[in-house]
């Protein structure tokens, strides 16, 4: 039986640790939030590319584009790596002033954070989750991790191009995107 701690909890005997510690080993070396990402991919039926088995590609079409979305699984880590790139590209002349958009969209981010991909100078979200001492990934918090990029690229979008091709200003860019428009025209 177990032993009562000092904070009148029971505490767990050594022998019940080691299978807890086995327990985790188990999980941990058979989880792998990929087939999870691959599970939800192929019920919606977005076109991707698995790899190997710790990373994957997936094309998917927001409001305004389309969106490539890359997860990595880092196994000696426990992390999940993801990002979601944006579907347009910054002309070298434009790029100091997309800088100064993504200080003032980052700021406004909760969770995840954008940023340029330099090889391709295209904007792209990017978040990297800690999965250590979870048993598993769930398929609701991969859900919520795309449903959650998707919804800020497209929350966004609208200022990177008002900066790219529009020649905004930061500042004016970010609030023309935010404004949120009712009734059609």
């Amino acid at each position: 039986m177990p032993t009562t701690s000092g904070n009148n909890l029971p505490s767990l005997t050594e022998r019940e640790m080691q299978n807890m510690a086995a327990l985790s080993d188990d999980f941990q070396a058979s989880e792998n939030p990929i087939d999870l990402v691959e599970e939800l991919v192929a019920a919606n039926s977005w076109q991707f590319s698995r790899f190997d088995s710790d990373e994957m590609m997936v094309d998917v079409q927001g409001k305004w584009c389309q969106y490539r979305l890359h997860f990595l699984w880092r196994e000696d880590l426990n992390a999940l790596y993801f990002s979601a790139a944006i579907d347009t590209q910054i002309p070298s002349e434009r790029k100091m002033p997309v800088y100064e958009l993504l200080a003032h969209v980052n700021e406004k981010m909760w969770m995840g954070h954008f940023e340029i991909c330099h090889d391709d100078m295209i904007p792209m979200f990017r978040q990297t989750c800690l999965m250590r001492g979870q048993f598993a990934t769930s398929f609701e918090q991969i859900e919520d991790l795309i449903d959650i990029a998707l919804a800020e690229c497209d929350r966004f979008f609208p200022a990177f191009q008002h900066v790219i091709g529009g020649g905004k200003h930061a500042e004016e860019a970010l609030l023309m995107s935010l404004v949120d428009v009712a009734g059609a025209a």
